[in-house]
């Protein structure tokens, strides 16, 4: 993908390689149901695994806030912050082309058909 304001994207360490894989998965498959369900909606990260959908046990999202867990002051916003990176990269590697924009210090996604 080819976001239209350029952004550095870091590496989210502290989880293997396959967990990453994984997590980036799951992620891109949230972004597949987003722009076919909601075409031309802005999403941002809270919207494919916040909210209703906070709860990531169970899911390749959780060794995210393991690696927090007992050693951040908030492993919850810590692992939003590492699953932030993922889903930047997930945009950054897909086929299509994201535009994206920041409200406050949250960072809004919305493919460009």
């Amino acid at each position: 993908m080819t976001l239209s304001v350029e952004s550095k994207i870091h590496q989210v360490n502290g989880i293997s390689e396959n967990e990453r894989d994984l997590a980036k998965a799951y992620l891109q498959g949230a972004v597949y149901c987003w722009c076919k369900n909601r075409k031309d909606e802005w999403f941002s990260l809270r919207d494919l695994v916040g909210g209703d959908n906070y709860q990531w046990s169970r899911t390749p999202l959780m060794p995210i806030y393991i690696k927090h867990e007992g050693v951040a002051e908030d492993a919850v916003k810590e692992a939003g912050k590492d699953t932030g990176w993922l889903l930047m990269r997930v945009l950054n590697d897909d086929q299509r082309t994201f535009e994206s924009k920041k409200e406050g210090m949250v960072k809004h996604y919305r493919w460009v058909d």
